[in-house]
């Protein structure tokens, strides 16, 4: 038997039956199940369908369908399952309820039972959690300003003239109750009551008992390190047991043998940021670079450096870094340095003087960013030649931490070092 092909397909691979040879008044591009050309490239060949990287999800297992023997409906399993999620209440709750409830409190309760349907709870009903979610399951015994209607007092409550009591009227207030104890009397209880009862202001009594308005407080300045974290990890849903748990946070304690307290009252600033670019034979390669100052403003300060291809695992490296990298800054009066210092990084080189009390941090931001970590107030800084902003804070760690003490040159002068200040100021220093 023997085979013909067309001239462009000399190379080919047939790729099913053998075919008998053609009459010559049939074009080869006609026929049926013709040989593929060969795939002569060195790669493997795609398949047309790939596999699927997960398991098809089948209804039978999810416990959807039902056998031909079985009777049990979806709304019957679904009833099922909400009363397993959701029980009824016992006897005794609901004899606990009548006798704290009133009879129409309990009955719109029921009917608020029975016209809410388990199953909808259940697929639908979720209970948010976040720091801004209303607390809506309550005994409904109190009025929240949030979900209910106000209930103002009445007009006649409001005192113009109404003011807070001064430490006078307070002292009078507190002899009036030690005259009215009488012996055999319980001080501690009778004190309790008499805090309780005790009024703050001067004026109408109905004016700070059931006042007609009630003016919004001013907010706060969140001035503690520990407030401002407390307050961002409640905003991210994050409490004290999820910091503690989090692996980088425990390597970091177990590497400083610092207390979660103690890293959160942390000053940390970031001094520098960009984007950086290695070129690979895959192309370019992407990554943040972060350089962090980290101090607890009392004579310890340190600086870091993260880098990776996502900006807050930088972020987290290089505050990581910086809080480990800290050391000991010695201060003159824990104000201002020891003399004046230089330090030289690369290109760049700059000075640090000593300045007298109330005359401030004067220099640029990053040694002042430096500065208030280490707890330095009183200091004059002067930048020559290159500000690199990178070289800059090396060179400003450099020559903190360059200071010759004077202890150190009257040691090695082999003179005796003693401070006169206590007498001249008559202690005062």
């Amino acid at each position: 038997m023997s085979r013909s092909y067309c001239l462009r397909c000399l190379f080919a691979k047939p790729s099913g039956p053998v075919l008998p040879s053609p009459p010559s008044h049939f074009s080869c591009s006609i026929l049926p199940n013709l040989p593929k050309r060969q795939h002569l490239h060195s790669s493997p060949t795609h398949r047309s369908r790939p596999s699927p990287k997960f398991p098809n999800v089948k209804a039978s297992t999810l416990g959807l369908t039902t056998s031909s023997d079985d009777t049990t409906t979806p709304a019957d399993t679904a009833s099922t399952s909400a009363a397993a999620v959701l029980p009824q209440y016992t006897p005794k709750e609901l004899q606990t309820m009548k006798q704290t409830m009133d009879p129409t409190q309990f009955a719109a309760l029921e009917a608020g039972e029975a016209a809410i349907s388990p199953e909808d709870l259940l697929e639908q009903g979720a209970i948010r959690s976040d720091p801004m979610a209303i607390k809506y399951l309550d005994d409904f015994t109190e009025i929240r300003a949030v979900i209910d209607e106000p209930v103002r007092a009445p007009e006649s409550n409001y005192d113009p003239k109404l003011r807070f009591k001064d430490e006078d009227e307070f002292a009078d207030d507190l002899a009036r109750w030690v005259d009215s104890l009488e012996p055999g009397m319980d001080a501690g209880k009778s004190f309790v009551e008499f805090e309780k009862n005790n009024r703050l202001t001067v004026g109408k009594p109905e004016a700070e008992l059931n006042p007609r308005s009630y003016e919004a407080p001013e907010i706060p300045e969140l001035t503690d390190p520990m407030t401002r974290s407390a307050v961002k990890n409640a905003a991210a849903g994050q409490g004290d047991d999820d910091a503690a748990n989090d692996p980088h946070m425990q390597r970091l304690m177990k590497q400083t043998g610092l207390q979660l307290e103690q890293i959160r009252r942390l000053r940390l600033k970031i001094l520098n940021t960009h984007r950086v670019s290695n070129q690979t034979r895959m192309g370019k390669v992407q990554s943040m670079y972060f350089l962090t100052v980290a101090g607890n403003g009392n004579g310890m300060v340190g600086i870091g450096e993260g880098k990776s291809t996502e900006p807050e695992d930088a972020q987290r490296q290089s505050a990581a870094n910086a809080i480990r990298n800290m050391v000991p800054v010695v201060r003159y009066e824990e104000r201002t340095i020891f003399g004046d210092v230089k330090g030289k990084v690369g290109a760049t080189e700059l000075q640090l003087m000593t300045r007298p009390p109330g005359f401030g941090i004067r220099c640029q931001h990053l040694i002042y960013e430096i500065c208030k970590c280490a707890g330095i107030s009183d200091l004059g800084a002067r930048v020559t030649r290159a500000r690199n902003p990178m070289n800059t804070v090396k060179a400003t760690m450099q020559a903190l931490l360059s200071q010759r003490l004077p202890e150190d040159v009257a040691r090695a002068r082999g003179k005796k070092l003693v401070d006169v200040r206590k007498v001249y100021y008559g202690g005062l220093v």
